[in-house]
This record gives C-alpha cells, sequence and structure tokens, in this order.
C-alpha cells in the first residue's frame, strides 16, 4: 500500500528560495509555448489550408481547429494528473515541461510535409496533445512553487508570454511563410530551447516521492471533483466564455483583415500583432501587480473582460485599418489583464495543493474546449448568420458574459 505524498506548499521557505531564477524562465518558456500557438494558428496553418483547397479554407480551418482543440482538451488535464504522480529522481513537472517540447518538435516536422487535409488535421492534433503536456506541467510549476502573495506578478508573467509570444510567432511565421517546414521547425526549436533552459536551470523544491500509486479508477472518479467546489466552477465557466469570445474571432482573423477589412492579410497580421503585444504586455504587468498589492483579484477580472469583449465592436462601426488597431489597442488592455489577473485567481481558488496539476489542468481546459467550439460557430455565423462581422458582436457577448460568471467567486476577493 503505497503512502499519501506530502503536498507541494508553495508558501514555504524551500519554495520560495528559488523565485528570482525561476521568473525569466518561466517568462521564456511561455513565449516560446505562445510562439508555437499563435504563429502555426494565425498563420502558418491557415496558409497550409489554402494552398491545400483555397475553396473550402473557412471549412477546412474549422474542421482541423476544431477537432484538434478537442485533442488539446483531453491531454491537458490528464498530463496535468499524470505529472502530479511522477516520481523520479528528475522531479514530477520538468519530464513533462522536456519531453512535451521535443516531441512537438517531431509533430511539427510531420505537420510541414503533409499536403492534405486529412494529414494536416492528423499532425496538428498529434502537437497540440504533446504541446498540452508540456503545458499542463508548466502551468503547475506556478502553484507548486510560487508563494501566494507573489502570483499576481509571476501570473502576470506567464501572461506577458502570450502577446510577446503572438509577436515571435507571428513575425517569425510570417517571415517564414514561404517555407512551412521551415517555419514549423523554427517554431518548435525555440520551445524546445526553452525547456531545455527551464529544466536544467530551475529547480523543482524536494516532495516526498512515495507517491501513492495511480489507480485508474479512482483517476477517473476524480478527475473533475475540483469543479463540485463552487469558486472553482466560477472561474471555469468564466475563463471558458472569455476565451470562447476570443477565439470566436481570433480564429478568422486572416480571413478577417483579407475579406472584410480588405487588407493584405498577412502584411497587416504583421503590424497588428507588435501593436496587441506591446498593449497587452502593459496591462498583464500593471494589472498583476496591482492585484499583488491591492489583494483584489475579481474586480480587474471582471472590468478586464468587459472591456476585451466591448471592443470587439470597434470593427463593426469602424470596418478600416485605423479601427482594427483601435480594436487591437483596447482589446489588447483588456485582455492582457485578464491574462494575468485569472491566472492568479485560478491558482487561489484551487481546493487541494497535492492535485495541482490535474486541477489546473481541468481549468485549463476552460481554455482548451472553447477553442473546440470556436471555429464551428464561427463557421456557422461567418456562412449562415452575418458574415465576419457577426463575430465581433459574438465575441463581445461571450466575453461580458464571462465576467459576470466571476461575481460569485466568495474565497477570492
Amino acid at each position: 500500500m503505497g503512502t499519501t505524498a506530502r503536498p507541494v506548499d508553495a508558501d514555504s521557505a524551500a519554495a520560495g528560495q528559488g523565485l528570482r531564477r525561476l521568473l525569466p524562465f518561466i517568462l521564456l518558456s511561455n513565449v516560446t509555448m505562445f510562439a508555437l500557438y499563435h504563429g502555426v494558428l494565425q498563420v502558418l496553418l491557415p496558409l497550409q489550408i489554402e494552398q491545400i483547397d483555397p475553396a473550402e479554407k473557412v471549412r477546412n480551418l474549422a474542421l482541423v481547429s476544431g477537432i484538434s482543440a478537442i485533442i488539446a482538451t483531453f491531454f491537458n488535464p490528464l498530463a496535468g494528473s499524470l505529472s502530479d504522480k511522477t516520481n523520479g529522481r528528475f522531479g514530477r513537472r520538468p519530464p513533462w515541461i522536456l519531453g512535451g517540447a521535443v516531441l512537438s518538435l517531431f509533430g511539427l516536422a510531420f505537420l510541414g510535409g503533409v499536403h492534405t487535409v486529412p494529414l494536416v488535421l492528423l499532425a496538428w492534433s498529434l502537437t497540440q496533445a504533446t504541446m498540452n503536456s508540456h503545458q499542463a506541467a508548466l502551468t503547475a510549476v506556478v502553484p507548486d512553487r510560487v508563494p501566494r502573495g507573489r502570483r499576481g506578478l509571476v501570473s502576470a508573467l506567464v501572461g506577458a508570454g502570450l502577446p510577446l509570444g503572438s509577436v515571435v510567432g507571428v513575425v517569425l511565421s510570417s517571415a517564414l511563410a514561404g517555407s512551412l517546414m521551415i517555419g514549423y521547425l523554427a517554431l518548435a526549436g525555440l520551445v524546445v530551447v526553452a525547456a531545455i533552459l527551464f529544466t536544467t536551470l530551475t529547480k523543482e523544491p524536494a516532495v516526498d516521492r512515495r507517491q501513492s500509486p495511480l489507480v485508474v479508477r479512482n483517476a477517473l472518479r476524480d478527475f473533475f471533483a475540483c469543479l463540485a467546489d463552487r469558486d472553482v466552477f466560477c472561474v471555469f465557466i468564466g475563463r471558458a466564455l472569455l476565451v470562447l469570445g476570443y477565439f470566436v474571432v481570433g480564429t478568422y482573423q486572416l480571413y478577417i483583415l483579407q475579406d472584410f477589412i480588405g487588407l493584405p492579410a498577412v502584411t497587416a497580421i504583421a503590424v497588428l500583432s507588435p501593436i496587441a503585444a506591446v498593449t497587452v504586455l502593459v496591462s498583464t504587468m500593471v494589472g498583476g501587480v496591482l492585484s499583488d498589492r491591492l489583494d483584489r483579484r475579481k474586480p480587474f477580472v471582471f472590468g478586464a473582460s468587459c472591456v476585451a469583449g466591448l471592443a470587439g465592436l470597434i470593427p463593426l462601426a469602424w470596418p478600416t485599418w485605423t479601427g482594427m488597431v483601435v480594436f487591437t489597442v483596447l482589446a489588447g488592455l483588456g485582455f492582457g489583464c485578464f491574462l494575468a489577473v485569472d491566472t492568479a485567481l485560478a491558482t487561489l481558488v484551487l481546493p487541494s495543493g497535492r492535485d495541482n496539476g490535474r486541477d489546473l489542468g481541468v481549468l485549463n481546459m476552460a481554455a482548451a474546449a472553447p477553442q473546440v467550439l470556436a471555429p464551428f460557430v464561427a463557421s456557422v455565423l461567418v456562412t449562415h448568420v452575418g458574415g465576419y462581422g457577426a463575430l465581433f458582436v459574438a465575441g463581445a457577448v461571450l466575453a461580458v458574459l464571462g465576467a459576470a460568471a466571476i461575481v460569485p467567486v466568495r474565497g477570492v476577493r
């Protein structure tokens, strides 16, 4: 009979000793991870699908994005749960962080060499599985190693990975758009390098390695137990609604710029991405630090969700290049603050320190599952409701509803 593992206490002195060393590497790892996601999803994958079948690009992109997101939704909490139970000499999280990165390199090499939609779907689905294994373990590092009073700052660094990674990924993939294979390998290579640095230069706090065995029947029974907690459930719903609204618009950004605004899409994305990065980065850092200083999370998440959603109405009234720039700035300010503070909020409502990886994996499903729905919802809106303009309306409504879902949270102010 196994011995119950001692939960990791991120507020202990031992856990706080390596925080200064941890900060740059957790930022770098998140930057490269989001660079891969955004470079692939915003540029390389839409271009590859358009090259294969230009007439059916909207439907095919929805198919590939939606089905692969199902894989992501499943693997994130599964890998998180398995990393909770890992008890090897290299610790709980590092094998999954590094292993997921290396396997993703092979997945993107496969993706760069295929020329049919079914094979694109297979290759990107495999990469989603390995990248979400990498992401689940990386996310669990925050409650494992960061004291509660510093999580706003560290969550801000995690959130800053999105705008910085988006710029790196979009600019790099746009520059390499003439060779999809080189573009895919470059993005994957960045993730591997960051994972090697993270796992070799940061030290995981010591935990009791006498882990209880992973019993599949119990794991399946307990998998979603955290959602029985009222606060966790509210955070889950709020995140799911905002992310759904974000991806309803974001999935078709290249086609929106090209077909709705009438711009050279690849060039436009390469200009808008740095603008978005600056605004998201500023609001991420300001929101994260202020939420620590004021010891308040809910007002920041609520306000940020409203701003990010309502900004989506601007391109409807102003469908021009200038309108898209204003939309990008305001949406970036709202979404950046949300990224920082919502991540901190999620770690603070966790019911158990022993299952951080599993429970954060379940909460990460609130970000992954909407990506399953978003391409199909967006495809229906574009083709049967109101064209690309309908995407902005849907995004605004969903984001505001996401803000409202945070209100009932009681355990965190």
